[in-house]
């Protein structure tokens, strides 16, 4: 396809990512060559914001032509987004974590899915879980077949706003699950998972790692649920469990292991959440192995 016929499609011209890395070396090169290969340059506006980095994530990245990195001393997510979003300059706004896999072909397709009446669009989220160990995959089994997991856009590590969508969250609180919180910030109508757009999200692959994942899901979750910003259908209930295992009669098998791996999330956060430690950030690396 050539370059006007890009535009042609509706893809727009140029596109902002906004990358937060802290201590990503082990991930940051092949996601960046993901994004970037085969892309025509200048169409992405990619700036990565190292935060509190101990390691090569800066040095890496900054041999990318076309990538800008900052550095700040903090090691906070939401404080790189806000740093990140004021160096960025273009719209649509496309917020990548530095830890998942996405072709520039697919940020471009993200983009063309915003317009007037949509302002937030994520992409179809695949999990190579062969190499996660049965635990994992079992819990995943259920997981993904939530209906709040398969129309929400939360857990992709991506996320497109249009510069209205990206207004709404910017006078969102700062919040652990800001995926959710940007999920939760728009209607159906608002937002949309686009079809012919795919991002790999490595999963965990032992047990532990899995909880320390569900532990940050289920504290971020009760501070948005306290703050008013979780949607009551964005919570798993048993109604919802019993109508999927009617539905799908072999996950009635993976039911038990789901709910006590939810179980044991649950009271390992209660701490985290009588305290209101929403900043302990607690980190799967076997993902990044």
């Amino acid at each position: 396809m050539t370059k006007d016929a890009t535009r042609q499609v509706g893809h727009p011209a140029r596109v902002s990512v906004v990358i937060p890395a802290h201590d990503e070396a082990a991930v940051i090169e092949a996601n960046l060559h993901a994004l970037l290969d085969g892309t025509e340059p200048g169409r992405l506006e990619v700036v990565v914001v190292c935060n509190g980095c101990t390691d090569e994530t800066a040095d890496i990245a900054r041999r990318f032509d076309g990538v800008r990195v900052v550095e700040i001393t903090e090691p906070s997510k939401a404080r790189a987004v806000q740093v990140g979003n004021t160096c960025a300059t273009a719209f649509p706004r496309v917020h990548l974590d530095a830890d998942v896999t996405i072709s520039g072909a697919d940020v471009l397709r993200l983009a063309a899915a915003l317009g007037d009446e949509v302002h937030a669009v994520a992409p179809v989220r695949v999990l190579p879980l062969a190499r996660s160990s049965w635990p994992v995959r079992s819990y995943y089994r259920v997981w993904e077949r939530l209906p709040q997991v398969r129309r929400g856009l939360f857990g992709r590590g991506a996320i497109a706003l249009s510069a209205a969508g990206q207004r709404r969250v910017d006078a969102l609180p700062t919040l652990m699950s800001d995926d959710l919180a940007i999920s939760e910030a728009f209607g159906e109508a608002e937002r949309r998972v686009v079809p012919d757009a795919t991002v790999v999200v490595h999963p965990p692959r032992t047990t532990a790692d899995l909880l320390h994942r569900r532990v940050r899901v289920v504290t971020g979750n009760a501070q948005a649920s306290d703050l008013g910003i979780r949607r009551r259908e964005s919570v798993t209930t048993p109604t919802v469990l019993l109508a999927m295992a009617a539905r799908h009669p072999r996950l009635a098998l993976h039911l038990p292991l789901f709910l006590g791996i939810g179980l044991l999330a649950r009271a390992r956060s209660r701490r985290a959440v009588r305290t209101r430690d929403f900043t302990t950030w607690l980190r799967d690396e076997s993902s990044r192995a």
